[in-house]
């Protein structure tokens, strides 16, 4: 019970820079992962089809949301591709 207060509490400490910046690493990561499972259902055989397809449902419906988040804070796509490529840059040095 006393962990799920900390949780909270952390979440209430964070400012709103730092949420904004946490749901664009979501917004990216997620689309990340729906390009992947849509690459693996490409070169799936029998028994992943159903897999992959569940896994692309999730992440679409999960990256809609992420967005529609986005959208209600006044982030745009533009904002979102900018942080991935700075972040990018970042790994490469």
């Amino acid at each position: 019970m006393q962990e799920e207060f900390q949780r909270e509490q952390l979440i209430k400490e964070k400012t709103e820079l730092d949420r904004e910046i946490e749901l664009i690493k979501n917004i990216i990561k997620t689309r990340e992962e729906l390009k992947s499972d849509n690459k693996n259902f490409e070169y799936a055989e029998m028994g992943l089809v159903d897999y992959y397809i569940y896994h692309i449902k999730a992440n679409q419906a999960k990256l809609d949301y992420l967005l529609k988040l986005a959208k209600a804070s006044g982030i745009t796509m533009d904002t979102i591709n900018q942080l991935k490529y700075e972040n990018y840059d970042e790994e490469i040095g």
